[in-house]
């Protein structure tokens, strides 16, 4: 077991040949789980018992009670794909979090269609959103610079975030345009610190959990970018 473990190489440790192989197994994870994102999105909006009970769970303290599940599934996905080398469990970590995401994204989605009536506004946020995540992403990879001292700042950033949300919930304000704002900037320090991970944190045999992280941070962003341009209409 220990010479299984000391033949791992961190990704900055392999060869240009190889780091290029895990970079694009890696986003190769991350389209595939948007693909299967639009997939689960799809087949839940078509029913209507899921939307009205997801959009039932936006009122009062059942969004907390919804965020929190959601944040448990977040977690325990996260830990499964990270303490196991079971590829299979990890494929199930990681669509049981796509599966998470798809859900909690059907009342904001299904807003965006009706509002508009048509799907001008999601397309409009997911082109803003994935030219942020090209470009930040692309920043780590070619400087190679290590983001990794940004960890603290973003969990006391979403803690605080996590406060206003709790706050906004239980006395019944809106956070509004700024918190939105805000919350980008957030998910854009936690693209580059994902992706500095792909360096310094991650093996070679561990493109899985990286995905994962990296879809984690991309769908963030994507929340909050929608959320802006519902705000405009």
């Amino acid at each position: 077991m220990e010479n299984s473990i000391e033949s791992k190489l961190l990704v900055g440790q392999l060869s240009d040949t190889d780091k290029v192989a895990f970079y694009k197994k890696t986003y190769g994870h991350v389209a595939g789980g948007v693909l299967a994102f639009i997939l689960f999105e799809y087949l839940l909006l078509q029913s209507d018992a899921i939307v009205n009970f997801a959009l039932s769970m936006t009122q009062g303290w059942r969004w907390l009670v919804m965020l929190g599940g959601f944040m448990f599934i977040t977690n325990y996905a996260e830990g499964l794909a990270l303490k196991t080398q079971d590829k299979n469990k990890q494929y199930l970590a990681y669509g049981l979090y796509i599966l998470a995401e798809a859900f909690i994204f059907v009342p904001l989605i299904y807003m965006a269609i009706v509002f508009t009536e048509s799907f001008d506004l999601l397309n409009q946020a997911a082109i803003v959103t994935l030219s942020l995540f090209t470009g930040l992403s692309a920043i780590v990879l070619v400087t190679k610079k290590d983001f990794s001292f940004l960890k603290s700042a973003l969990t006391v950033g979403f803690f605080i975030a996590l406060g206003l949300i709790l706050a906004g919930t239980l006395f019944g304000f809106n956070l509004g345009l700024w918190f939105s704002v805000g919350m980008c900037v957030l998910a854009a320090g936690s693209i580059l610190y994902q992706t500095s991970n792909l360096v310094h944190k991650y093996t070679d045999s561990e493109y899985i959990p990286a995905a994962l992280g990296l879809f984690a941070s991309l769908m963030l962003l994507f929340w909050y970018v929608l959320s802006i341009f519902l705000s405009r209409d």
